[in-house]
């Protein structure tokens, strides 16, 4: 396979100008589009009000799951293959070499989910495994919904799947995710919220659960991904998946984006029993829009008693990256730590769902001396986002008049100019931008294009596309002792590109003479962080 060019070298790699829509709506089940705008979607999404409103419940609840599931799993995974006190999973751990797909943000089951599936199979279709990170089904979890948006669009992806659970998982209890990824019997229901209080009891009340569920139902879904190589059991909503040359550490951050204490002293352990480099894969990600986004380690008083990333930056864990989903679209940072050290933090939630903006995010210079702009990468380009969304936002309201459209050409001048840097390609020169372009990006730069306020959710089926360019992404992962590279692979949803798809970005870490990872870039820009 000869991989075209990133968006960086041509608007067309990008999927401006598209000759032709892709094969991908072939394997769409049913025509149509996820929408927010029903009030279906917002009503059983009510628990991530409920959770930050009137107290999470999620530690509980997932301390009740992992009390389940030894009895359940040593009947269903030879104990060889899972190692129970480390919640790790060891079938890959004898290889010299590993590849691994990395989705984040999938499950919409429309077509911004399915333009994904071709590029995926011609780009990482012979990898070793694929990890789901975070949300895996929209809009709130669910079983029933894991046939459309699991089992049926990676049916032809011949190896074990994985899941890092995002915080629309748990919006049934985590039921359907234990049921897919833990085989939890689908009737075993999920653990109540509990608590105390009168703020406990009006939440017991108003907690959304999921539908009923039979073994027989759960069995019609499950033929779409029965062969032998695609099994696949993990111990819990969180584990570690051994393989020979890297350990994948998969945390769950729950629905308000932290983690207890009894998985932060796991995760400290696992981190600091092996050698080996590791990554970590979460629903939520450290670094995103150019800031540190905490995740908080708490006890059971709901006190903070430290941070996941004061694991990963510890040498003695020996962290050389963490990828996480939530924000819809692809971002790189390689930081560089104070004893020299570079991690590489990567946000991949490009996998299906609606698209966040990138346009929003400022010049990354503003974490230097750690991470430069240069350093820095995105999908979509930031000129390519205020593009897309200004078609979008002229639809809804201009009526299509085309009064905020703005051009890509245009828009990448544009976005340069705003926030102070170079632009990544060739745009339009700065004399040649119409008045009318100027003052289209003006009123488009701050309307809503991203996060999680209950305009944005109103509002994001108005920015997902059907149509090109649909500026979805995933990652590729091979790994051996002697180096890691990280691939960044593009679905613009155009014919062309599922067959000869988009290589976005590409990072290369080896280890020098000291054991330390070095990483470098193959896209075009600075290659030494």
């Amino acid at each position: 396979m000869s991989p075209a060019g990133p968006s960086r070298s041509s608007a067309a790699n990008a999927g401006w100008g598209c000759r032709q829509l892709g094969d991908f709506r072939k394997l769409r089940p049913l025509p149509g589009r996820f929408s927010w705008l029903r009030p279906g979607p917002l009503l059983a999404a009510r628990n991530d009000w409920l959770a930050r409103w009137l107290g999470d419940p999620t530690d509980e609840m997932r301390r009740e799951w992992l009390r389940r599931l030894p009895g359940l799993l040593t009947a269903v995974q030879p104990a060889p293959r899972v190692d129970l006190a480390e919640r790790m999973i060891e079938r890959f751990a004898g290889r010299d070499r590993v590849s691994m797909a990395l989705l984040g943000d999938a499950g919409e089951g429309d077509a911004s989910q399915y333009a994904v599936v071709p590029v995926l199979l011609e780009a990482a279709g012979d990898t070793d495994l694929a990890v789901l990170c975070g949300d895996v089904i929209y809009p709130a979890g669910g079983i029933r919904a894991y046939e459309d948006r699991f089992y049926r669009p990676y049916a032809d992806y011949s190896g074990p799947i994985y899941g890092v659970p995002g915080n629309h998982d748990w919006y049934d209890g985590l039921t359907g995710f234990m049921t897919t990824f833990c085989d939890v019997p689908p009737d075993a229901g999920p653990p109540p919220p509990g608590g105390r209080g009168g703020r406990a009891a009006l939440r017991r009340l108003l907690w959304r659960r999921p539908a009923t569920v039979t073994v027989a139902d759960v069995a019609g879904m499950r033929w779409y991904r029965d062969a032998d190589s695609q099994l696949a059991v993990q111990p819990g909503p969180y584990c570690v998946i051994d393989t020979g040359p890297v350990r994948l550490v998969l945390i769950d951050t729950g629905i308000t984006g932290r983690i207890d204490a009894d998985q932060g002293r796991w995760l400290r352990r696992v981190s600091t029993t092996s050698p080996k480099p590791k990554i970590l894969l979460t629903g939520k990600p450290i670094y995103s829009y150019a800031a540190l986004q905490p995740c908080p380690i708490v006890d059971e008083a709901g006190g903070t008693v430290g941070d996941v990333n004061e694991i990963v930056t510890d040498p003695a864990c020996n962290y050389v990256a963490v990828i996480g989903g939530d924000d819809h679209n692809y971002q790189r940072y390689p930081l560089r730590l104070h004893d020299g050290r570079t991690i590489l933090y990567l946000v991949n939630g490009g996998g299906g769902a609606y698209l966040s903006a990138t346009h929003q995010i400022p010049n990354v210079d503003a974490l230097a001396p750690a991470c430069h702009e240069e350093n820095f990468r995105c999908y979509p380009l930031r000129g390519d986002s205020l593009a897309h969304f200004s078609r979008r936002y002229d639809a809804l309201l201009r009526f299509g008049s085309g009064r905020l459209t703005i051009s890509p050409h245009d828009a990448t001048t544009l976005m340069a100019e705003r926030i102070g840097i170079t632009p990544p390609r060739t745009g339009t020169p700065p004399e040649q931008i119409s008045r009318r372009a100027r003052r289209a990006a003006r009123r488009v730069y701050p309307l809503p294009a991203r996060g999680a306020p209950a305009a944005h959710n109103l509002m994001s089926v108005f920015f997902d596309s059907d149509r090109p360019p649909m500026f979805k992404s995933f990652l590729r992962v091979d790994a051996s002792a002697a180096e890691i590279v990280i691939d960044c692979w593009a679905a613009t949803g155009c014919r062309e590109h599922e067959r000869e798809p988009v290589l976005e970005d590409r990072m290369r870490a080896r280890p020098d003479a000291s054991g330390r990872w070095c990483w470098t870039s193959e896209t075009p820009g600075r290659s030494v962080p």
